[in-house]
């Protein structure tokens, strides 16, 4: 038995297609989900999502949101998404290395809200590194 996994963002349906597996990044750690898995509704963080199709992973990059599993069917609604294999490497090393830069010199200010901006860029840059293919080094 599969499941029936949909992403989608403001834009575009990113993943429309019956699944193996599915591994999310909710707020609280990595959710695997498979056939049968009870009813859930749960945040999702900045980070990867990983589908198994057969014996094949895909990586999205997932830029927070919320999924819902019910009768094996996974709906993911979030802010943004991209799937790893349309993302360019050298443009998100780049990003990534800007977030970084951009993340310790936040943790050196007052400012609440830029150290929160900060995080998130660095989170959101750090996800479509790794759905790229990318080891990334903290």
């Amino acid at each position: 038995m599969t499941l029936t996994v949909r992403v989608i963002a403001p834009d575009k349906t990113v993943w429309d297609a019956p699944a193996e597996e599915v591994i999310l990044p909710s707020t609280t750690g990595q959710l695997g989900i498979l056939s049968g898995h009870a009813p859930l509704l749960t945040a999702l963080d900045a980070g990867v999502m990983r589908v198994r199709e057969g014996k094949g992973w895909q990586a999205i990059a997932l830029q927070g949101g919320f999924a819902e599993v019910d009768q094996n069917e996974v709906t993911i609604l979030v802010n943004g998404a991209e799937r790893g294999d349309t993302i360019d490497k050298e443009e998100a090393r780049a990003t990534f290395a800007e977030a970084q830069a951009r993340l310790a010199k936040a943790e050196q200010s007052d400012d609440k809200q830029e150290r929160y901006q900060a995080t998130q860029a660095f989170k959101r840059s750090r996800a479509r590194l790794q759905a790229a293919g990318e080891i990334v080094q903290i």
